[in-house]
């Protein structure tokens, strides 16, 4: 990945073609709704205009390259941990919050270097063993304190948000050494943020049954098979993106992000709703927290990039 291959990589090309043309979409789409048939759109106008920065900024980073990339997926996740510390009240105890930032830059960190022993970009053997290292240090912090009381929530909301944060989303920065990258890391965000999509509008046009009443009031069965059905041709027709990828593949991609895009949102909603709060920050308007905008890809990203790996490896 870099500026010289971005240019030239017919990938990149069609993807900025279709946000381009998303984002036309959506400006029309708007506009229709809120002059021609009179439809209250500040909601969608506030999530557009997120989206104005977002895509862009997306697009930015990885055009400038594979570090660049890899820092500011760091950067994302770190942030992202951030907004979780602050909600569960983690975020007091500053010797454990730091454990797990140290824990997520050593994370990408072995995304960045080579592999010493065959020279290859990131260090997967590094990346892989690191949960257990880091979930180590943490469960130290207490014996070091000689403290017991209340440690055990501590030590169970570090681990949790280090693994779902700092290692699950950290696959997405190693996925930028695969000789594939824009086609994999582009439709990932792509593929997850149309099933979110899918499973919203299927759900506001046919839904009647309640997925899940506790924990997402609002998400429906139908909306959640319209997600899926979506999910599972999306891959069919971003076949550019992997070209290499046969029907088994191909099928596998679109369930990975059908089903795991839904419960990487459900997962979230079920902290959320437990701790009585709508979103886990606000930093992007329309849209809540940085958190808020990746929870789906937290569970997708780690099962194709092994999906991957299993059936053509990374380089």
């Amino acid at each position: 990945m870099s500026p010289s291959a971005a240019l030239e990589s017919p990938v990149f090309r069609i993807y900025v073609a279709l946000a381009v043309g998303v984002l036309g979409v959506g400006a029309a789409t708007i506009g229709v709704a809120r002059y021609l048939f009179r439809k209250k759109v500040d909601h969608a106008w506030k999530a557009y205009r997120g989206w104005l920065v977002i895509i862009p900024l997306v697009f930015a980073v990885l055009f400038l390259g594979r570090s660049a990339t890899i820092a500011f997926f760091t950067l994302v996740a770190i942030f992202a941990f951030k907004e979780f510390a602050r909600a569960t009240g983690l975020y007091d105890d500053w010797v454990v919050t730091g454990a797990v930032y140290l824990g997520i830059l050593a994370v990408n960190g072995a995304s960045l270097v080579p592999d010493p022993r065959t020279g290859e970009p990131g260090w997967y053997g590094l990346f892989m063993v690191l949960p257990a290292y880091v979930v180590a240090a943490i469960l130290l912090i207490p014996i070091v304190r000689n403290r017991a009381q209340g440690q055990l929530q501590t030590v169970a909301l570090a681990i949790s948000g280090f693994l779902y944060i700092g290692w699950m989303f950290g696959h997405l920065g190693f996925l930028a050494n695969s000789k594939y990258a824009y086609g994999y890391l582009m439709y990932l965000v792509f593929a997850v943020e149309l099933n979110d999509v899918a499973a919203y509008t299927c759900g506001r046009i046919f839904g009647r049954h309640p997925l899940r009443s506790n924990i997402s009031p609002k998400k429906t069965w139908e909306g959640s098979v319209g997600a899926l059905a979506v999910s599972c041709i999306v891959p069919w027709l971003l076949w550019f993106s992997f070209p290499h990828f046969g029907p088994l593949e191909l099928t596998l991609s679109g369930l990975i992000v059908g089903v795991g895009g839904q419960l990487g949102d459900l997962s979230m909603s079920v902290i959320k709703r437990d701790l009585g709060i709508k979103d886990m920050g606000a930093l992007i308007p329309g849209h809540g927290g940085l958190l808020d905008r990746i929870d789906s890809l937290i569970y997708v990203v780690p099962l194709f990039f092994h999906m991957v790996r299993w059936f053509h490896g990374l380089y």
